[in-house]
């Protein structure tokens, strides 16, 4: 047997994915652990959205879609995009994934050359430099700053723009911050000339203000978005991508080979979400708002620093600097301690050591006793 593949060999853990393991077998040996590490909607997914599923099944909508993808599901997504963000796009710019980081892979297969280089944010969501490096591209880190509520600075950007210079990524609302990148910026990194690709999968989760697409300022843009996340979809596998016309043959090319197409049943499910799952969504909407604003208040009480307050997604990314150095020993110095599962800001890049993330996709119940734990954990360090 030959040596194992370099690219398996090297890329990095998912440090969050860790902390869940080692929680579940602390769970095991019957230590009860409050999760607050993983970002996972608590909630069922919706009875439309599943009945939708069970009618597929009945209905014999058992067998492959198109490798593009349900041509409803497709036109849904455009009304979506359009009465939202008042963008008009055709059903034949859009691909359903099975889920979104396939998406990536896909839109980063069909972008990126061997040393090609990618412009993403750093503190980042974990995985995003994983799949660059994975196919031979280069991750270029610009740091966003908690004083400025982890914005991207356009004239940063700017400064790291190369010949090879393919794309920049944006995420808003963002993981790990939660935070919103505020629309004149994303004019302005939509003037700089590379692709800005847009990961939208936090979209519907925002508290205040409101979100914006990039395709709102720039047809040179990807859209990555999916269900997982506003409709409590995880286990459904169900993302899409929004891609220029002559990205769309390629990445269909690239689909057809790896995964032929999305799940039957989940489009069919998909399409439910987008057209009867609005009460739903707005339920989940108000109780993640009741959440966030209780943890952001323990938090601070508790000493941690959260310069600007997240306003999307379900996350509070906070300064515990003053604790330890190491991220990663006081997330798992929590886990055994306090029985509390919290992420490391080192999975999320270099720049967010220090910090923590908390989710807050669990019940106030469960969110009050973890803080109660780690205030515990304070008071004995």
């Amino acid at each position: 047997m030959g040596p194992i593949a370099k690219r398996a060999l090297n890329i990095p853990p998912f440090i969050v994915m860790d902390v869940l393991e080692r929680a579940r077998e602390m769970e095991r040996e019957g230590r009860k652990i409050i999760h607050l590490e993983v970002g996972e909607p608590d909630f069922p997914t919706p009875q439309c959205i599943s009945e939708a599923a069970v009618k597929a099944i009945h209905d014999g909508y058992t067998h492959y879609t198109e490798s593009l993808g349900l041509v409803e599901l497709r036109k849904a997504i455009c009304r979506l995009y359009y009465e939202k963000y008042n963008v008009d796009i055709g059903p034949d710019r859009i691909i359903i994934t099975s889920g979104t980081s396939p998406a990536i892979f896909m839109l980063f297969s069909s972008l990126l050359e061997q040393k090609d280089e990618i412009i993403l944010s750093n503190p980042h969501y974990a995985c995003y430099p994983n799949f660059a490096t994975f196919i031979g591209a280069i991750p270029v880190f610009v740091n966003v700053y908690e004083e400025d509520g982890f914005q991207y600075r356009p004239e940063d950007i700017k400064a790291k723009i190369s010949n090879r210079t393919r794309a920049v990524l944006i995420n808003s609302p963002s993981n790990p911050t939660g935070n919103l990148l505020f629309p004149d910026r994303m004019k302005e990194i939509a003037g700089l000339g590379p692709y800005v690709i847009s990961d939208e999968i936090y979209h519907g989760l925002v508290y205040e203000d409101r979100e914006h697409s990039i395709l709102e300022f720039t047809d040179k843009a990807f859209v990555l978005n999916g269900f997982s996340k506003l409709y409590a979809m995880t286990g459904w596998r169900l993302g899409y991508v929004i891609a220029p016309p002559e990205f769309i043959r390629p990445m269909q090319k690239i689909q057809q080979n790896f995964f032929i197409s999305a799940g039957s049943v989940s489009q069919w499910a998909g399409l439910a979400a987008l057209t009867k799952a609005g009460k739903d969504v707005r339920q989940m909407r108000s109780t993640y708002n009741k959440r966030r604003q209780y943890m952001i208040q323990r938090l601070r009480d508790l000493g941690f620093g959260i310069t600007v307050e997240p306003q999307g997604a379900f996350y509070v990314l906070v300064n515990a600097r003053h604790l330890c150095a190491s991220s990663y020993d006081l997330a798992f110095d929590i886990l055994e301690r306090a029985e509390v599962g919290v992420t490391p800001g080192i999975d999320f890049g270099q720049n967010a050591e220090g910090y923590i993330r908390f989710s807050y996709a669990n019940s106030i119940d469960n969110i009050k006793e973890g803080l109660d734990r780690i205030e515990n954990f304070l008071r004995n360090l």
